[in-house]
């Protein structure tokens, strides 16, 4: 593969899910990686998986054996560099770029899909595939005709603030649902993530995967509670907060002390004190609502 040739979004962002399954599974050299067990964890369809498996083989990370599928030729651990590289390019260019012409105030409220084309340089058909991702994620709506509407999202420190404010309200909730159901063995996946980024993955995982885990563990504890709103409502908050962490420097030390945070509330959940683990988790957002305010680089 030639330095400056690029993956399509999809396939970069699928060999990206790959890329943190091995690491956070911690496979060795020689593993087998099964391709409808990665389709069925990444959620798409086998084809864009053997598709993403065909380009981290270019990288060399992978081997392909014939009629036999595809082999780690690295341990998890010495992946750190192929991670790292597809971090980089984290989402949909395009999508990126409104994104960040948004937090800018470089779009305004109301606007046409022509403006946006002349805005971006872009077709309408590839306009409007980003614009219905960023619908389902809730920050713009389509008006009557060829209008959008793009809706409130995090693009200051008062909406930064507002976002952990309404957390507190709603996750410590679902812990106290009385619908709330643990999966043990999701529970488990869940510790061994958390521990790996408190003994030294802080260090070693890319902004990108520790922002993943730290939204993997909030959005599991919240489908546990079956609560569809409350699953719903964190989904959303995490996605407009991906929107801003994604593109920041990430600081190391505070994700060590998150990752010991959530143990401590998954340590409550097993023992069944709902009541503890509640109240662990609406300290756990309030420490990094008030660490979150203090950080000056997250919207200049």
């Amino acid at each position: 593969m030639h330095e400056n040739s690029e993956p399509s979004p999809l396939r970069g962002r699928v060999a990206r899910e790959i890329i943190s399954i091995v690491r956070r599974e911690g496979l060795k050299a020689g593993d087998h990686l099964g391709e409808s067990h990665l389709a069925e964890q990444i959620g798409i369809s086998r084809s864009p998986v053997q598709a993403a498996m065909r380009l981290l083989a270019e990288h060399g990370v992978l081997e392909r054996s014939t009629n036999r599928g595809f082999f780690l030729t690295r341990d998890a651990s010495e992946w750190t560099e192929v991670a790292a590289r597809f971090s980089s390019t984290p989402d949909n260019p395009l999508y990126l770029r409104i994104a960040e012409a948004r937090q800018a105030q470089a779009i305004q409220d109301e606007v046409s899909e022509a403006e946006l084309m002349r805005q971006f340089n872009v077709a309408r058909s590839t306009l409007r595939k980003v614009l219905s991702r960023i619908s389902e994620e809730g920050w713009v709506e389509q008006r009557v005709g060829q209008g959008w509407c793009f809706l409130p999202m995090i693009d200051s420190p008062d909406a930064y603030e507002e976002s952990y404010l309404f957390r507190q309200a709603i996750e410590p909730t679902g812990l106290l649902s009385p619908s709330f159901r643990v999966e043990p063995l999701a529970l488990a996946e869940l510790r061994r993530e958390q521990e790996r980024i408190a003994k030294d993955g802080y260090l070693s995982m890319t902004p990108i995967e520790l922002f993943e885990a730290n939204s993997r563990f909030h959005e599991t504890l919240a489908e546990w509670s079956h609560n569809r709103f409350i699953l719903q409502s964190v989904r959303r908050v995490n996605q407009l907060r991906r929107l801003v962490e994604y593109r920041q420097a990430s600081q190391r030390a505070p994700r060590q002390n998150q990752a010991s945070e959530h143990l401590e509330i998954l340590q409550a959940i097993e023992a069944m004190d709902a009541v503890r683990a509640a109240s662990l988790m609406k300290s756990h957002l309030d420490g990094a609502r008030r660490g979150k305010s203090k950080d000056k680089t997250l919207f200049s």
